[in-house]
């Protein structure tokens, strides 16, 4: 199965919503006319498989320890690539950064079974400008975790590649939004 041309048509299918006019508000604020709600496929049993597999064929060549992001649009990501990876017997653990640190108990603002120290990659599943994964990939470092890059399903071409470049982080795009709208949107 080429997992890359299901997962285009599955965004196509259930994913990409567009409109005449500005009508979608998006988590930079901005207004869009259109909008990828990827959460349909990310949280699908058939859109898990596919997106675990495409992920994991890109990053296990560089050994990552764990893959996460931050909490929600980065969790079923890394849940599903961790469980494919343990499936190809090459186990990445995946790993939850909160928005902030938990207000009881540890305080810990990452979770997941990760240590100062391992080599992770940041999901997520739609980059506009990066904030989301900018946050996280700091965060991560924060925590001693050495961060290999930042991967997206879908990359708006706003500004997020160059704000992840500019940090100084890789950035690995599974779509341009491009691939999916012409010209005149």
């Amino acid at each position: 199965m080429d997992y890359r041309e299901k997962l285009k048509q599955l965004i196509k299918e259930r994913a990409l919503k567009v409109a005449d006019k500005p009508v979608f508000k998006l988590s930079s604020g901005k207004m869009s006319t259109y909008y990828m709600d990827l959460r349909t496929i990310t949280l699908d049993p058939e859109g898990g498989y596919i997106i675990g597999n495409l992920i994991f064929e890109m990053v296990k060549e560089h050994k990552p320890d764990a893959i996460g992001g931050l909490t929600l649009g980065a969790d079923p990501i890394s849940y599903a690539t961790a469980l494919v990876s343990y499936l190809n017997r090459q186990p990445i653990k995946p790993f939850v950064v909160r928005k902030e640190p938990k207000g009881h108990g540890t305080g810990r603002q990452i979770e997941g079974n990760v240590q100062a120290g391992d080599r992770v990659f940041i999901v997520e599943d739609v980059v506009t400008t990066a904030g989301s994964s900018l946050k996280a990939a700091k965060v991560a470092k924060e925590a001693g975790l050495e961060v290999l890059g930042i991967i997206t399903i879908v990359d708006r071409e706003e500004g997020g590649e160059e704000n992840i470049r500019k940090e100084g982080f890789e950035f690995y795009p599974i779509f341009k939004v491009s691939e999916f709208l012409k010209k005149s949107q």
